[in-house]
């Protein structure tokens, strides 16, 4: 095994942490109490 097999392996798995965690900030966040007027207001 090479010396610098786990330190390889650490940077490639903080590379793809950073980047997962990228992704999930710009994910939309699915609101539960959005204020939703009902269809037909004149009922």
């Amino acid at each position: 095994m090479a010396d610098n097999y786990l330190e390889r392996h650490r940077e490639e798995y903080e590379l793809r942490k950073q980047a997962y965690l990228r992704k999930k900030k710009h994910l939309p966040k699915v609101r539960l109490h959005a204020s939703q007027k009902p269809e037909d207001e004149a009922l």
